[in-house]
């Protein structure tokens, strides 16, 4: 899960596990390689190497 602050000042969270079947983000079943996600060009990255469409974060994001 992520919990995002948006620029609108919406606070919501992500559920990344409907994603981790996928390949390109099985680095995200280690929690470590997970807990280092940061923010970089309005989305959220890990390692910059792997990144979330904005839009997605926002429109799959339940409110907190």
């Amino acid at each position: 899960m992520l919990i995002i602050t948006f620029t609108n000042n919406e606070v919501k969270q992500f559920d990344l596990s409907g994603y981790l079947a996928y390949p390109v983000y099985n680095a995200l079943k280690d929690e470590g390689f997970c807990k280092k996600a940061k923010v970089s060009n309005g989305t959220v990255i890990w390692d910059e190497s792997m990144d979330f469409d904005p839009d997605t974060l926002y429109l799959e994001s339940k409110p907190v």
